[in-house]
Order: structure tokens, then sequence, then C-alpha cells
């Protein structure tokens, strides 16, 4: 039987992984890696440890429970913090595809060894098939979460970037009839694998989405499908309503996930929890005035939005990031739950 190991070997553990961050460049990739552990290839904390610890991290913090995941080194951002990558097997879809994941310094800071940590997944536009543009160091998003929260104008997420289409089609993050379900995939698969693996909470209050076009679609749709288990969501020059053309002969399950639809049925709700939906356009975007009309339509009882319009912006990853740095993820951190530092 494990022993349970005491706060203080949990945070050397901890102060370990923080140390080998130091360590930068991309001679590591490809290599296994492990975020609760040590040791690059993993283990020297195990699962059920940490469980025996949850209790000392707060009611809604949740400890990495496995099956654990093999992940291998993606690439390092400048501040030695890592992108790895790994390959989910859907439990509940029964899809398989790629999810990388980024987690800040500040998870392998030991005063938080005891925390959990909000969760965002963000979803890229285009088809999001076998890659996630997020994910990568030309489009800057993780070096600007990062500054951002060195700043203090952003919580310290752990970022999860899964692929959102099975093929090159777009299957609106929805089960589709006769497809592959995508958005079982998305909301139940990714989060429990990031429960399985990450210091989390159980609470909705730590898990929020961001995306792109089509991802801006599949992040809005998700929060007000499902309000119990997201908050929030950042939606940029977002499609709003479901167009893949696999819809065709399934009008009925089309309406159901069309975010017109979900946002008025929430807003009759009398029970419904408060969402909050930051959404952004650049300047030069022809979307504006259907954002605005959807924000005017919905924005009302438990839909809280902002709009965050980027000067002389345009429908590219590039705009949206300035937009974030303008307010959006701010915004968007201000409703969601911190970790907590062990007192």
């Amino acid at each position: 039987m494990n022993r349970l190991p005491t706060r203080r070997l949990i945070a050397a553990a901890l102060l370990g992984s923080l140390l080998t961050l130091s360590v930068t460049g991309c001679s590591d990739e490809g290599k296994p890696y492990d975020f609760n552990s040590a040791e690059d290839n993993g283990g020297s904390i195990q699962r059920n440890d940490l469980q025996q610890a949850a209790s000392k991290g707060g009611a809604d913090t949740l400890l990495p429970r496995g099956p654990r995941a093999d992940f291998s080194v993606f690439r390092t951002l400048d501040d030695g913090t890592k992108v790895a990558q790994t390959t989910l097997s859907g439990a509940k879809s029964g899809f398989t595809g790629k999810v990388w994941v980024w987690a800040p310094k500040e998870y392998f800071d030991p005063k938080y060894a005891e925390s959990g940590f909000p969760v965002l997944t963000a979803l890229p536009g285009s088809y999001g098939h076998d890659s996630n543009y997020w994910s990568l160091e030309k489009k800057h998003f993780l070096e600007t979460v990062a500054e951002m929260t060195e700043r203090g104008q952003s919580l310290p997420f752990l970022v999860v970037m899964p692929v959102q289409n099975p093929e090159k089609k777009y299957h609106d993050g929805s089960d589709i009839p006769g497809r592959p379900k995508m958005d079982t995939w998305l909301t139940q698969d990714v989060p429990d694998f990031v429960r399985a693996n990450f210091r989390t909470y159980r609470s909705r209050d730590g898990w929020a989405f961001m995306g792109s076009s089509s991802g801006g679609f599949i992040a809005l749709k998700s929060v007000l499908k499902y309000p119990e288990r997201f908050k929030a969501a950042i939606s940029s020059g977002p499609d709003l309503v479901p167009d893949s053309p696999m819809w065709k002969g399934h009008p009925q399950e089309k309406l159901a996930n069309s975010p017109r639809k979900l946002a008025g049925d929430l807003i009759k709700r009398p029970d419904a929890p408060k969402v909050y939906l930051a959404f952004q356009v650049g300047s030069k975007e022809k979307l504006i005035p259907r954002v605005r009309r959807f924000m005017e339509d919905y924005g009302k009882g438990p839909i809280k939005t902002r709009l965050q319009v980027i000067p002389d912006g345009v429908h590219n990853p590039a705009t949206y990031i300035k937009g974030m740095e303008s307010g959006s993820l701010a915004w968007l951190s201000s409703h969601l739950k911190a970790p907590v530092p062990t007192p």
C-alpha cells in the first residue's frame, strides 16, 4: 500500500517540476512528460496519494485520479513551461483524437500544490482536424496568456486544445445523427480526461471555453447548452447558427444545437445559472451587426454578455488575441475561480 505523502513531500515534488522548467529549448520535443511529477517520464506522485490530500485543497478541489494519459512534449515556451500532447480515446463518444495541454508555471508552484486550477478549452477556426492552431508558437496565444497571468490580468489557466472535427468537414461540435459524437467528445470526454490528469475544480466555476470562428460557435453553444458544467466563454468572430451540411434530414437535432434556441430556452428557466459570454469581432468584420443583434435579443436574465470590437481587426487569430489582451480575457477571468494558495 502506498504511504500517504505529507504536504512537504507534495510541495517538494512540485518544486522539482518547477525547477526542471528552467531548461528550455526543443531538445526534449517528443519525450515523455508528466505534469504532476518532478521526473520527465513521470510517476513520483501517485494519483491515489494525491487524492488523499484533496481535503486540504478545499471542497471544490478535485485532484487527479486517473486513468493517467501518456503525454509527450510538443514544444517549450520561453518561460520553460511546456505544451504536451496525447491521444485520447473518448469513452463516451467513441471518438479518438489528439489533445494538447499547457500548464502555467503557477501549476508547479508548491504553494498551489493542493489547489484546483481553472480550465480553458481553446478551439480553433477552420476544421481543427488533427491539429489545433492555438498550440502553435506562431500564434503566440499561450505566450500571451502567460504574460497576462504574470501581469495579474488573467487567471493561470490550464489550457486544453483538442481537435474539434474528425475530418476536414464541419461537425458544429455536435452529435449529428450517424456521425462521430463531437459534442460528447468536447463536453464530456475531454473534461473527463482533464479531471483525470490535472488538479481542477468540481464546480463549473473552474470551466470555460475560448474559440474563434467555427470554434467560437462551439464555445458559445457549449456554454448555453450545458450551463451547469461550463460558466463562461470567449466567442471570437463566431458562427451564430449550425450550418454543417451534415444536418440534412435532421432539422430537430439541428435546432437543438442552435445558440439562439439554447439562449431563448435558458432565459425562460427560472432556475437558470448565470453564464458569461465575451464576444470578440474585428472592426472590419461584416458580422458585427449579427453579433450585436444576438446580444440585444439574448443578453438578458442569466445571460451576461460583453463585446470587444478590435480596431482594424479582421477575421483571424491575431486579431482575437489582441482582443483578449484588451479586456476579454480579464473579464472572463473575473467570473471564474482562481487557484487558492496553501495557508
